[in-house]
């Protein structure tokens, strides 16, 4: 697959970084990371990323830590021109650091992302709907309680069912997707991350 730099990213490894916590979603706890490393978002957010030291997990914290201290953050460009193969995550605002951890591990393996945007109500787009949603042609729906009851992922999806698009369900929490979701491809993160996570990146371009 050829990716276009969709958005920007930067490593910075500190070689005696002090303790990080970040909360593990598969040990459903909050940990000190090991291996933390700096990272920026496409946004230019500054971010921490490393492993849980008890099972292993991918763990992933917002915010900047003793580990930016020598690093930069990357020019952000004003306009992000999405590439053809970009990722849409749909996800609701409680969940945004979850949705940040999962963007920088596809970002990491060449797949582009576009993180999804709460938007006032009064915004009007041209043709009604956010210009990411038209541009991307796979989604990634993170299956959460909160998700159930945010009408702006709901709108989302809907969107890109009805233009049927490929559309994946990461789970994060026990819930049940929409009905009319059930039959998309559906991977459990929470308990097995790694191995949910390659089954997922799998099923985005088996174009299901």
């Amino acid at each position: 697959m050829d990716f276009d730099n969709s958005f920007e990213h930067f490593e910075y490894m500190d070689e005696n970084p002090e303790p990080i916590e970040a909360y593990c979603v598969r040990c459903r706890e909050t940990v000190e990371m090991e291996e933390p490393v700096a990272v920026w978002t496409r946004r230019g957010m500054p971010a921490t990323r490393g492993e849980c030291p008890i099972c292993g997990n991918p763990v992933f914290r917002m915010g900047k830590s003793a580990v930016h201290a020598r690093g930069d953050a990357p020019e952000i460009r004003s306009r992000v021109k999405l590439a053809a193969e970009t990722v849409y995550l749909a996800f609701t605002p409680p969940d945004a650091l979850a949705a940040e951890q999962l963007a920088a591990d596809l970002e990491r393996v060449g797949v582009a992302c576009w993180l999804h945007e709460a938007e006032p109500e009064n915004v009007k787009w041209a043709g009604g709907i956010h210009p990411a949603l038209s541009a991307c042609v796979r989604m990634i729906y993170l299956l959460t309680p909160a998700a159930l009851n945010d009408p702006q992922v709901e709108t989302a999806w809907r969107y890109f069912r009805e233009k049927r698009k490929t559309i994946v369900v990461a789970q994060l929490d026990a819930a049940t997707p929409p009905n009319e979701l059930r039959t998309r491809p559906r991977f459990d993160l929470s308990q097995n991350y790694k191995a949910g996570f390659r089954q997922l990146l799998q099923a985005l371009y088996d174009g299901k």
